[in-house]
């Protein structure tokens, strides 16, 4: 009876951590190509908005009042693949800190990002997170030195 108990609570756990039907469990994109990724980087004019840490783009015309988003360079974090690839293909799920939120955001809360999930091919997106992955150099994290206190 007590096993059965403990079985009955303990379910509602074991159930919760199993993934969802929106899981990404399971899913893997096959590696991209970074050279292919920097090209195109260019070929969809990505530099009209974003700079790359070290690296120079032809120019491209941008909306007069575009906020340029760096991208690569020193980090705390990693840059995951799955972090990338939803950046690219769902700019809204998260926006970059540290910018004024009215540049980067429409009024309505979306991305200002332009969508380019009808554009670009699955070998296009992968090549591209390969290579912006290669961009980032992940730093250890430093936190501030604060004198003791008596």
């Amino acid at each position: 009876m007590r096993f059965a108990i403990l079985w009955l609570l303990a379910l509602p756990l074991i159930l919760g951590c199993m993934p969802g039907p929106k899981s990404g469990q399971g899913f893997t994109l096959p590696d991209g190509d970074a050279e292919q990724g920097k090209k195109t980087f260019t070929q969809l004019q990505c530099q009209a908005c974003h700079t790359v840490k070290g690296i120079e783009f032809e120019a491209v015309a941008a909306a007069e009042d575009q906020r340029m988003i760096p991208l690569g360079g020193d980090t705390t974090y990693v840059r995951t693949y799955g972090s990338l690839v939803t950046s690219i293909i769902n700019p809204s799920h998260r926006f970059a800190l540290g910018h004024n939120q009215d540049e980067i955001k429409t009024p309505e809360g979306e991305s200002k990002m332009r969508r380019y999930n009808d554009e670009m091919t699955v070998t296009q997106l992968t090549d591209l997170v390969a290579f912006l992955q290669g961009q980032y150099t992940v730093q250890p994290y430093q936190p501030t030195p604060y004198m003791p206190y008596h």
